[in-house]
């Protein structure tokens, strides 16, 4: 159990530490969002 939580906190260190900043995370979810938005407008009938 020790292991399996040691290995989740890592990983979110690496994708904090990917994005730099717990900021430039909200940014990249943000974004993603947007591209989710953007899809689903062009997928629905006009």
């Amino acid at each position: 159990m020790q292991k399996i939580i040691a290995v989740i906190i890592a990983s979110a260190f690496a994708l904090l530490a990917g994005c730099n900043t717990v900021e430039g995370f909200g940014q990249d979810v943000k974004g993603a969002g947007r591209g989710i938005e953007k899809a689903a407008d062009k997928a629905k009938p006009n």
